[in-house]
């Protein structure tokens, strides 16, 4: 275990940790050069296309590492440095804040930490985040500082930052090209310097593991990802999951080059993977404990009847302590900040869109759902996310993988409704909030935003008018400030982000943390569309925004929804008060054209006839609407 190290990468979005990562496994051999492409870890479509990293992603590694420190106590010229081999195993993460969760879940499985950060942006909300979560989890961090090659970096400046804001030294940090490779070397060293080997957590209660992802295959079933505190696991034998008290055999076990490489057993501090053969997406959780029991030592037969009694009541107790092992501390359970409804187009494909969530629920430990039935668009599911960009990427994977055509409802946060009997009932839901309640708690959030202070004034404005409380304004350095807030989270989960990046020219960033629930004046804004509540498209909102959220979601929706061949009213209500109104009118056939002269009659005739079809059709006719009109909601302004 003294030549084992494991590591994980941290950094804001787009500071080049996939770069890095491409980089350590050339210059490791774990991947030829003939098979090396751009962002080699992160191996889904998605990722690739949008150039960030979705979904963590382990690979060990083997690093000669030469002693430079001997060789300096040596004064011949011709001393060859002494070698030696060291496995290094890589956990790639990544850095946009709504997958802040499974940075937390690689966190608990390495020791050490290698934080970039961008030479030309510097310190970043995300960066800060990151960096809090480390400590708190004790790891060794190695700062690194990348894109030196940049016309525009700035190391020194950057370095200076790092030793102000994160009290690191100057020293220790590193200054590397990714792109090029340029010190990419003395990363590897720093690694085996710096972090330090596993601890063996062994103890009678036998071989423990602690499972930080895991994926479901089509062919062998659900394979996990462990890293292994205690003993050795090997292909074959007899593991059980501690909590969900399920048993299974394991039928592979190795680690990942990054592709599986099969190596027989999984010794203690190593991070690998097992294919468990369970059918069942729900017994594999993030978090779980895999254990294999301890061996037994026969008792022998030539003791005294005394010293016999109180072996065998010792060995009872052991007894009883290896068949109920402690479960090694998991993960604390994310909780949803985001929910949406997800509703198939065809009714039909209800079965497929819940086998396709429950398999994606068992990649992804941060995504919940439950049966919802709506009046306007059937039988669906109300699925909790961490933000709006993990929302995008499971549509995207439900409609890419999975070849589902979905309806998504208007995203919205969860509540606390306070019943008349003082009994608390969260709400997700905005179409379930009774008429009569005691009061509606929203949830608060601490938001930090990094910026350049020429783009501050805007940046106060934007969070003020979102209902945001300043709490703390700071400077990083003289041309960087950092600005502390308390606000909604229904205010900055739909368009905040982009209105950020639009006032400060896309230079800052944010990241936020659960605060608490508080009260406030609170109210249900309903959509009706020719008479008809939609339910899919109600929320809660703010009573000094409705007005103005009101009259803008109707004008949007009156130019999403198609016409059709009679009048359709689209209006906003708050109970019964319509507070904003748009009119759709219809489409006219002109029933008069076939006329050539003749008496006014014949005119008024006709029209009173289509007047009369019009009538009719209004009350049996239906309005079709399209995805666009849920999607309207996200944007306030």
């Amino acid at each position: 275990m003294k030549q084992l190290r494991n590591f994980c990468i941290i950094a804001h979005i787009d500071h080049g940790k996939s770069t890095l990562a491409d980089r350590l496994l050339e210059l490791t051999g774990t991947v030829e050069k003939r098979e090396m492409r751009a962002q080699h870890l992160d191996t889904m479509e998605l990722e690739q296309e949008r150039g960030i990293t979705i979904k963590l992603q382990p690979v060990r590694m083997e690093w000669e590492y030469k002693n430079k420190k001997v060789a300096s106590e040596t004064s011949s010229k011709n001393y060859q440095l002494p070698t030696t081999n060291y496995q290094l195993n890589l956990i790639d993460t990544p850095g946009h804040a709504d997958f802040s969760y499974e940075v937390s879940r690689s966190l608990k499985a390495v020791e050490g930490a290698l934080l970039i950060i961008d030479a030309t942006q510097g310190i970043e909300a995300q960066t800060l985040a990151n960096v809090y979560a480390a400590l708190d989890a004790n790891l060794e961090i190695i700062p690194i500082v990348n894109k030196i090659d940049l016309p525009a970096a700035d190391p020194e400046k950057i370095k200076t930052e790092i030793e102000n804001v994160l009290s690191i030294p100057r020293e220790e940090v590193i200054e590397i090209s990714a792109k090029d490779g340029t010190n990419c070397e003395k990363v590897l060293d720093a690694i085996v310097e710096r972090i330090p080997a596993p601890r063996n957590l062994e103890n009678a209660e036998g071989a423990k593991a602690l499972i930080f992802d895991s994926i479901f295959d089509p062919y062998r079933g659900v394979v996990i990802y462990v890293r292994n505190f205690a003993g050795k696991i090997r292909k074959g034998e007899k593991l059980k999951l501690l909590r969900a008290d399920a048993e299974f055999e394991a039928l592979e076990v190795g680690c990942l080059k990054p592709k599986y490489s099969p190596t027989g057993e999984i010794a203690a501090g190593e991070i690998g993977y097992i294919v468990t053969g369970l059918k069942s997406v729900r017994d594999a959780r993030v978090g779980e404990t895999v254990w294999k029991k301890a061996k037994q030592s026969a008792v022998g037969s030539r003791q005294s009847a005394d010293f016999e009694i109180k072996k065998k009541l010792s060995a009872n107790c052991e007894l009883r302590t290896a068949n109920s092992p402690t479960p090694l501390p998991g993960y604390q359970k994310v909780s949803p900040f985001v929910f949406a409804g997800i509703f198939a187009n065809d009714a039909d494909d209800y079965p497929e869109l819940r086998d396709a969530l429950e398999k994606l629920s068992l990649n992804d430990a941060s995504l919940s759902f439950e049966p919802e039935r709506s009046t306007a668009l059937g039988f669906g599911f109300r699925v909790g996310f961490l933000g709006l960009l993990h929302l995008e990427i499971i549509q995207e994977r439900l409609e890419r993988e999975y070849d589902l055509d979905l309806i998504v409802t208007a995203p919205s946060v969860k509540y606390e409704m306070i019943l008349g009997d003082g009994k608390i009932q969260p709400l997700a839901n905005p179409s379930e909030l009774p008429e009569i309640f005691a009061e509606l708690r929203e949830p608060w959030v601490r938001l930090e935003i990094v910026t350049p202070k020429e783009f501050l004034g805007g940046i106060l404005e934007l969070a003020t008018k979102r209902r945001g409380i300043q709490k703390n304004l700071s400077f990083l350095d003289p041309t960087r400030a950092l600005v502390e807030y308390e606000i909604p989270l229904a205010s900055i989960v739909t368009d905040f982000y982009d209105k950020l990046k639009n006032v400060s020219s896309g230079y800052a960033s944010m990241s936020y943390e659960f605060l608490e629930f508080r009260a406030g004046e609170l109210v249900r804004l309903d959509v009706l569309v020719g008479g008809e509540k939609i339910d899919a498209l109600s929320f809660v909102v703010h009573r000094s925004e409705a007005r103005s959220v009101g009259l803008n979601l109707v004008k949007k929706l009156k130019d999403i929804i198609p016409r059709a061949n009679f009048v359709i009213p689209i209006q906003a209500a708050i109970g019964a008060t319509i507070i904003a109104r748009e009119t759709l009118s219809a489409f006219r056939k002109d029933v008069t054209a076939k006329l050539y002269g003749g008496d006014v009659t014949r005119k008024n005739k006709l029209l009173k006839k289509q007047k009369a079809g019009k009538k009719r059709m209004k009350q049996f006719g239906k309005v079709a609407l399209p995805q666009e009109a849920f999607l309207a909601v996200l944007k306030r302004d």
